[in-house]
């Protein structure tokens, strides 16, 4: 018995023989090798940012095609998170991880030795499809085998991996493109993938439902590829093609039908890819919508600060990754902290915290310009990586103690979903208002400046007086000094495009206070009041 019980183990076929072979610590165990997957899918979501720059001059494209490095990855992502669930009903952990994450690591090399830009997109869209897979299962784990009272400090350790690496990832990313090249950005998560298929064959256990695989989804899952697809692509393309151009609002009807249909066929399909039953719950619902927003405000501020510090202020890439690496240390600090406390402080009043504490300190960088201090915009960004930390276990938690056991892996794949289907919605949305605002205000700037403005023509007259100096003839003067003053004016309207960005993120999440408010648990009825009066 004994025998086939180490066998049993070995194979990974369930959980129970797991921890009869390694005993308590296997909850540790399993949870870390799934942080393995967690932590290199992540900190590859957000790393190739700094690295755009230089892969646009290496393949001589322009901004439009180099965006796909980024909003691929995101959009692939979003459109396999609802994969998971009947991935590992149908086929175990063990399995699904280790084959997930080995294409991963796959994924990662090709792209890392990519030779045209195609391949290198390509590889992009194949690491967010293995990402969307990978990054539910974390949450899956921890409540499969940790007790309820237990699992907040779990979840904390969960969300330090979320969080932690889309923090320190543009730091390492920018290290690496001025000391090695862009290429070794996309092979950094290659040990982690390693060591997670190593550690997968291990830990991770098997298939646990007995019985036939369930059909799976096929037409909700073409709908949902259809509607993020259309979607995203009208919302990227409406500053270039313009909003009222037929490609725009074809895309978007297509979009917003796709969804329709999307939903309704799910209500009534006997195996839903996503189950609208998770959103009737009141608590998974409300912490659904803050995960939206929470998903935004992540991946839009890792978008929008490297490009800030760079954009405006002119730092290198090593400089603007580095910006981070004090905020990935509070985040450090504080999730562990967090989800602690989500055991023992009602989660509605960490999440409420957490959105708070974000707010300001996005609105403490709406009020940041070329002079602002490197050690001043690092303590705006540590402020809101503590609220993020706080906010994140407690979002997880509670939207997964509001449903009911059966639909607990359904539920780990939607919240999962809703973050970062937040997350790419956000990064282009926050790109549109930031060119959009950008251009806004380098009209307004560009009307005042005319000869009947004194300080224009006094700027004029100081910058060609700085030009004679060096030496240049009279005659190239004037257009000089124009071509100056009109860099500084592009300039000033870049900071204030950012500067509307980030007040936005402001915005957004104090109007999440509303949902997140909503997640607070009513209290049970008493015995009295909740069993039915008999006859």
């Amino acid at each position: 018995m004994r025998g086939s019980e180490a066998a049993e183990a070995g194979g990974g076929r369930n959980v129970e023989a797991l921890f009869a072979r390694y005993g308590p610590a296997y909850r540790w165990l399993v949870t870390g090798t799934a942080l393995m997957g967690t932590l290199a899918t992540v900190l590859s979501s957000t790393i190739a940012n700094v690295a755009l720059p230089e892969v646009m001059g290496a393949f001589g494209i322009g901004q439009d095609q180099a965006q796909l490095i980024s909003a691929g990855f995101l959009a692939a992502t979003t459109g396999t998170m609802l994969l998971n669930a009947w991935l590992v009903e149908s086929f175990g952990f063990r399995a699904v991880f280790v084959v997930v994450i080995g294409l991963f690591a796959l994924s990662s090399v090709t792209a890392g030795l990519a030779p045209n830009a195609g391949t290198l997109i390509a590889s992009r869209v194949l690491q967010g499809a293995c990402a969307g897979v990978l990054q539910p299962m974390a949450m899956q784990i921890i409540f499969a085998v940790f007790p309820p009272e237990r699992r907040g400090a779990a979840m904390g350790l969960y969300a330090m991996g979320v969080v932690l690496a889309p923090a320190f990832g543009p730091s390492i990313g920018g290290l690496l493109v001025d000391d090695w090249g862009w290429r070794f950005v996309f092979l950094l998560g290659v040990p982690f993938t390693l060591a997670g298929l190593g550690l997968g064959m291990m830990f991770m256990p098997g298939r646990q439902a007995e019985g036939p695989m369930r059909r799976f989804d096929w037409l909700g899952f073409g709908l949902l590829a259809l509607a993020l697809g259309t979607l995203l692509g009208a919302l990227s393309s409406g500053q270039r093609e313009g909003w009222g151009s037929d490609f725009v609002v074809t895309a978007l009807c297509v979009a917003g039908a796709a969804w329709a249909v999307f939903f309704a066929w799910e209500a009534k399909t006997p195996a839903p890819l996503l189950n609208p039953r998770v959103f009737a719950e009141r608590g998974f619902g409300a912490s659904a919508v803050t995960s939206v927003i929470y998903g935004a405000g992540m991946f839009g501020s890792t978008y929008l600060i490297p490009l800030f510090v760079q954009l405006v202020q002119g730092y290198t890439a090593t400089r603007a990754g580095l910006l981070l690496m004090p905020a990935g240390l509070v985040a450090g600090v504080v999730f562990p902290v967090a989800g602690r406390l989500s055991d023992k402080v009602p989660g509605w009043k960490l999440i409420l915290f957490g959105l708070v504490v974000f707010a300001v300190s996005c609105w403490l960088m709406a009020g940041g310009d070329t002079d602002t201090p490197f050690w001043t915009f690092a303590l705006w960004t540590m402020i809101g990586r503590a609220g993020m930390g706080f906010a994140m276990p407690s979002i997880n938690a509670g939207a997964l103690r509001a449903l009911p056991q059966r639909l607990l892996a359904q539920g780990a794949g939607a919240i999962s979903f809703t973050r970062m289907l937040g997350g790419a919605l956000g990064v282009t949305l926050l790109s549109v208002l930031l060119e959009q605002r950008t251009q806004f205000h380098a009209e307004a700037l560009a009307a005042t400046q005319h000869p009947g403005n004194p300080a224009t023509m006094e700027a004029l007259r100081l910058i060609e007086g700085l030009l004679a100096q060096d030496g240049l003839p009279e005659t190239l003067r004037r257009a000089g000094a124009e071509d100056y003053l009109g860099r500084v004016v592009a300039a000033q309207a870049s900071m204030l495009g950012f500067r509307d960005a980030f007040l936005a993120l402001a915005l957004a999440f104090a109007a999440a206070l509303v949902p997140g408010l909503m997640t607070r648990r009513r209290p049970p009825l008493p015995a009295a009041a909740a069993a039915p009066a008999r006859a």
